[in-house]
């Protein structure tokens, strides 16, 4: 076992598919430079830069999964998906379906998400649920460096489209550059223990839909992705100050979720709270819900989101987005304590 940052762990599992796999390419805007080590090894022929064209690169890298490649194309920003959702919503998703399964759509579009830092709704939001709404989607959120490099292999593997998100305050690099800009002032609320850690010598695969049992409890289930695990632990511990016993799964995975495992844990703990930084309405935090009551199951329930657009002023976007306060005084609430 060696110690990593989040994003030297996907760059690590990068490195391995490519080496295993010639098909494995990357493509996007400045991958030449925001990939230089995997651009210096493998060549402008694997690690392609392109134009700043979403919608054209995108589609591309469809054409490309389905005549035999592996692609990984790097949105910047999941805010900018928006511009590629003909060739990720009636293409990528469908072809598979359309075609009996003789097409085949392994491609990977790597984004960023996710805010904290003072960006406002163009450019921190998550958007997950509305992807996991799409069938035929994958959609993969790690929050810690030995499930980002373990879950980018399963990615790459899979022989169907999956979106694989980044959080910002996660990655290094983005920290780096959100550190400018006028940003000086700003403190970040990076989770330690997803931003660097302990990642094995070889990386395997982590089976996608599988969740990550993070902490042992009783009182109560807290289940989330990405920086919203780290808030989830966080919030526990002080519960558990207070005298509850919080349990906290990690997701890993929107699509496919892990129904059983989510089932397990609140059938034992009879209340849940679904941590999401996605938007509130129509999305995770309600599929959850409706997901454990069709299983008949009886449970308290409540939900901490962001729930409109995220603004710029960063004392706004604290109260806007999910943070471990909201979680601990949700729980309170549900448990009527």
């Amino acid at each position: 076992m060696t110690k990593m940052t989040f994003a030297q762990a996907i760059e690590s599992a990068l490195t391995q598919a490519m080496e295993e796999d010639e098909n494995v390419i990357i493509l996007g805007e400045d991958v030449h430079t925001l990939r230089i080590n995997l651009f210096a090894r493998f060549g402008k022929e694997r690690v392609k830069y392109t134009p700043i064209s979403e919608s054209g690169f995108v589609g591309a890298a469809v054409g490309a999964a389905m005549a035999g490649l592996r692609p990984i194309a790097e949105v910047m920003l999941v805010d900018f998906i928006a511009v590629t959702m003909d060739a990720i919503l009636n293409h990528a998703a469908k072809i598979p379906f359309f075609s009996g399964n003789k097409w085949k759509v392994p491609l990977v579009i790597r984004t960023a998400c996710g805010g904290g830092y003072g960006d406002a709704g163009q450019h921190e939001q998550s958007l997950w649920g509305w992807l996991a709404h799409i069938p035929g989607l994958k959609i993969v959120v790690p929050s810690n460096p030995a499930d980002a490099g373990g879950l980018m292999l399963s990615s790459i593997y899979e022989d169907n489209p999956v979106i694989y998100f980044e959080h910002k305050l996660l990655a290094d690099y983005w920290l780096e550059n959100m550190a400018i800009g006028g940003r000086t002032t700003v403190s970040f609320d990076v989770p330690e223990q997803g931003a660097e850690g302990e990642v094995p010598d070889k990386w395997e695969p982590i089976p996608l839909g599988k969740l990550n049992h993070m902490k042992d409890g009783s009182d109560i289930t807290l289940v989330s992705v990405g920086v919203g695990v780290h808030r989830s632990i966080e919030a526990a511990n002080i519960l558990e100050e207070k005298g509850i016993s919080a349990e906290v799964l990690d997701l890993r995975c929107i699509a496919p979720l892990d129904s059983e495992g989510l089932k397990k844990s609140v059938e034992k703990t009879e209340a849940l709270l679904v941590v999401d930084e996605d938007y509130k309405n129509f999305g995770l935090s309600g599929e959850i819900c409706a997901l454990l009551l069709e299983n008949e199951i009886s449970f308290k329930f409540g939900r901490v989101c962001t729930e409109n657009t995220i603004p710029y002023a960063i004392k706004l976007e604290n109260q806007a987005l999910p943070n471990t306060k909201r979680i601990v005084d949700k729980t309170l609430e549900v448990l009527n304590k």
